[in-house]
């Protein structure tokens, strides 16, 4: 399957990035605060004019903390906010935080378990991210585990609200993270009005990745709504997923939105609104033929 590869650098402090062999982008590096080896990964953080202090592993763009929002808002308030009322949220890796906080911005939830098989990631986050995940990790509401998130999954016996798959992209300990067998284990432990959403790939350079997501979720779930964000970290156009037995979120307008956005009192958000969770549904006519091709139609 295609895949985002690690940039081979080409020149020092240039941090490339591929989306395929023949497709790429970089960043420039005005600093290298760390590198080193993880027991799972390959860990860097840098600093750069554009998005500021930036997060790598392996040699992916994970995060930064002038673009974290386009990400981590669309990732959890399409769900948290098409949900009647969340109280508890499961978040499968997102050791930045970054979904964490999202999700504590709900005067509703009790409790959030965030599952990170990376001390590290947890670390360097607690470290250098302090804009990504605004003291959520001092929240008494949030439980970190520091586990595989399948294992975690497969011996749970709460239910959930919400689950959250903050993953990295496809490969080394998150590939197991996006086959069916693990997306029926996350439906096993949703409520019934409960919902899930993940970050799947480029529509422009993984159309085979997202017919293979695609699938995988329409085999666990009834509901399954795919939707576009733009990630600047990420090169641009990426789809996420939102996944549920019973809700759909392309039925909210943006009136009813912003209406369930102000009686929840959920603030500083600085891209998601009531218009840009409907617009995030309107796919392009490729984008449609791709998710077409999935459900067989």
């Amino acid at each position: 399957m295609p895949d985002r590869k690690p940039g081979g650098d080409i020149e020092p402090g240039l941090l490339t990035e591929y989306l395929t062999a023949d497709l790429g982008y970089f960043v420039r590096s005005a600093r290298e605060f760390e590198r080193f080896q993880s027991p799972f990964q390959t860990v860097e953080v840098h600093d750069t004019a554009p998005f500021g202090t930036l997060f790598r592993l392996d040699g992916h763009f994970m995060t930064s903390e002038k673009d974290e929002f386009f990400y981590h808002e669309n990732l959890v308030h399409t769900a948290a906010i098409t949900h009647p009322a969340p109280e508890k949220a499961l978040i499968i890796g997102g050791g930045d935080g970054g979904s964490a906080e999202e999700l504590l911005k709900y005067p509703t939830m009790k409790s959030v378990t965030l599952v990170e098989i990376d001390l590290a990631v947890i670390d360097i986050a607690r470290k250098y991210f302090r804009a990504v995940h605004r003291g959520a990790f001092a929240d008494p509401r949030l439980a970190i585990k520091l586990e595989d998130g399948f294992a975690f999954v497969r011996r749970a016996t709460e239910s959930y609200d919400l689950i959250v798959l903050d993953l990295t992209d496809p490969g080394g300990p998150s590939e197991a993270l996006y086959t069916a067998d693990f997306y029926r284990a996350c439906a096993s432990r949703l409520n019934p009005t409960g919902a899930m959403t993940l970050h799947i790939a480029s529509p422009v350079a993984h159309p085979d990745r997202i017919r293979a997501g695609l699938a995988n979720l329409r085999s666990a779930f009834a509901v399954v709504a795919p939707y576009l964000v733009s990630v600047p970290l990420y090169g641009g156009l990426w789809m996420m997923a939102f996944a549920s037995a019973t809700l759909n979120p392309a039925y909210l307008t943006p009136l009813d939105v912003n209406r369930r956005i102000a009686q929840r009192a959920v603030r500083d958000l600085q891209y998601y609104n009531g218009d840009m969770h409907r617009a995030s549904f309107a796919l392009p006519n490729f984008v449609r033929e791709l998710v077409a091709a999935v459900q067989g139609t």
